[in-house]
Order: C-alpha cells, then sequence, then structure tokens
C-alpha cells in the first residue's frame, strides 16, 4: 500500500506542476496584449479641441468668464471668443466666417441664421435682459427719467435701430410715445457706453448688466418702462462647425447651474 501511493505521488505532482505551468503560460499570454492597450488609451480629455464662439457685446464679461472657467475644467481646450452687435455677427456667419457656436441678444437675429439654415436644431434661451440709461457720474444733465432724454439739449446715444438694444429703444418710445433725437446711433451696446463712459454724451440706453460692468464709470438709471421691452438671448450651435461635440459641451456650460450663476451675478435674467 504504502509503496503503491509512493509510486503514484510523483506522477500527480508532476501534474499539479504541468497544469500549473500551463495556466501560467495561459495568463501571460492574456496580459501581453493588455499592456499596448493601456498606452493607447488618450491622455486627453474627451472635450479637448478648439472652437470659435460668436457673441452679443452684451454677452463679452460673461462669456469671457465662462470661457475661462470651460478651459480650465476641460485641459486641452482653447476657445476663442469674438464679440459684437448681433447683427453683425449674423453678417459675418452669412458670408463665411467660421464659427461653431452664436448667442444673439435678441431672438430675431438667431431666426435669419434658422431660416437660411446656418445652425443645428433650434435655438435654446438662456438669458433676458432690459435697458438702463447709463449717465457720466455726475449726470450733469440731471436725467431722472426716461423722458428726460427727450429734453432739449440732451445728448443722447442709443444703438442702431437694427440692433437689439435699438429695436428695444423704438419699442420703448412707441410704448411710451416718447421721440428721441439721438446725438449718435451706435452698431453695438458697448460702442454707446464707450460714449457715456468718455463723457462724450449726457445719456445712453444700454443694458442693465452693461451699467453693472462698468462699476463706477457710470450711474445707472433704471426707468419701469424698459418692461416693455425685454430682450430674450439665444444661443446655437453653428451648422458649418468642425467640433459640434465641444460647440454642443460650451453651449451646455452656458445653460447649466455655474454658467446661469455667471449670468445672474451679472444681472441677466432668466428666460
Amino acid at each position: 500500500m504504502n509503496f503503491s501511493i509512493t509510486q503514484r505521488t510523483p506522477v500527480y505532482v508532476a501534474s499539479v506542476l504541468t497544469l500549473a505551468a500551463l495556466a501560467g503560460c495561459a495568463s501571460g499570454s492574456a496580459f501581453t496584449p493588455a499592456a499596448p492597450a493601456s498606452t493607447t488609451t488618450p491622455e486627453a480629455p474627451a472635450q479637448a479641441g478648439r472652437i470659435t464662439v460668436f457673441a452679443a457685446a452684451s454677452l463679452k464679461a460673461t462669456f469671457t468668464k465662462i470661457a475661462s472657467d470651460f478651459e480650465a475644467a476641460n485641459p486641452g481646450t482653447k476657445v476663442t471668443l469674438n464679440f459684437a452687435g448681433s447683427t453683425d455677427l449674423v453678417t459675418q456667419i452669412t458670408q463665411g466666417a467660421p464659427a461653431d457656436v452664436v448667442a444673439s441678444a435678441d431672438t430675431k437675429n438667431m431666426t435669419q441664421l434658422s431660416d437660411a439654415k446656418l445652425i443645428d436644431g433650434e435655438p435654446t434661451n438662456f438669458a433676458t435682459n432690459v435697458l438702463e440709461i447709463a449717465v457720466p457720474p455726475a449726470n450733469t444733465a440731471n436725467i431722472a427719467s426716461f423722458a428726460d432724454l427727450a429734453k432739449p439739449g440732451v445728448k443722447v446715444v442709443v444703438c442702431a435701430p437694427q440692433v437689439p438694444c435699438g429695436s428695444a429703444t423704438d419699442k420703448v418710445e412707441q410704448a411710451t410715445g416718447t421721440a428721441l433725437t439721438p446725438v449718435s446711433e451706435e452698431s453695438s451696446v458697448t460702442d454707446v457706453l464707450g460714449k457715456v463712459t468718455s463723457q462724450e454724451a449726457d445719456a445712453g440706453l444700454v443694458y442693465v448688466t452693461d451699467v453693472k460692468t462698468a462699476r463706477d464709470k457710470v450711474k445707472g438709471i433704471p426707468f419701469s418702462e424698459s418692461e416693455k421691452a425685454v430682450n430674450t438671448y439665444p444661443i446655437a450651435t453653428v451648422g458649418a462647425s468642425k467640433n459640434k461635440d465641444l460647440a454642443n459641451a460650451f453651449i451646455m456650460a452656458v445653460t447649466g447651474a455655474e454658467g446661469r450663476k455667471v449670468l445672474a451675478d451679472a444681472g441677466f435674467g432668466t428666460p
């Protein structure tokens, strides 16, 4: 009995060792292709790339902040910002200017792009804005109301009628029966603000957000009639964009919680 066991034991041990060796070889062959697979995993984030964002002039401060935060949250991304009056942005895109995202200060200009099939899908409304009177800090013209802007001798500057802030001005004039005689009509709200801060004008009609951004450079005079012309801001991906995934991600950053906070802090309302 002892002899018999002694004779079989080496066979059993050898078999176990053989199986272990085979298992080790199998394990090694399975691990080998896995190593190069891990080396091919991209280190850059999914949202890496470059996009160009065309945005209304009144969005300069907020979109600069949102773009900076977006780049920080997505290393490897680059957001180039182009600010201008909404009508100018539409003209640029219509003429083939490279853009990935467009944000307008009104729905009218965005509709032009939509009708021309230059954007993807339906635009998303993300903010609202109303007008406010901006005057130099000393307010030497003693402006206290919208009607005061029509007083003889008052040098008032407004946006051109085709620009969203100019269209809003027209609506307020019609709603109140007050006819203004501006000394200048500018192509963007920032140009109007510039005329006031340089004291080339006694007053200018800009957005609430522009007055807040200018801080002590101007004095803001709210007027109740501004509610007659609330501008809604839409945003969309440009159809010709070559990086639509990143463009859509940026739009989500604007319309998401963090983007909404930046906009709210700047004085924008919700649509």
